[in-house]
């Protein structure tokens, strides 16, 4: 994965009154280019990781509600 050089404003904690800072989030939508090599080990197993942390995640949300 390449470094991402340009940092995003607006990213400090507000009041939530602000709406000027993330205003136009959605409107512009930037293409990233990742050079992740999707067969390599690592990259499996992270997935991996992920998908079972989110998998608890789901439970823990799915319990907390009924």
């Amino acid at each position: 994965m390449r470094p991402h050089s340009e940092q995003r404003q607006g990213t400090g904690a507000t009041n939530g009154k602000d709406k000027t800072s993330g205003e136009n989030d959605g409107q512009k939508k930037v293409q990233e280019e990742f050079d992740i090599d999707m067969d390599a080990p690592e990259t499996e197993r992270a997935a991996v990781a992920i998908q079972s942390q989110f998998r608890k995640f789901q439970k823990k949300k799915a319990g907390s509600q009924s």
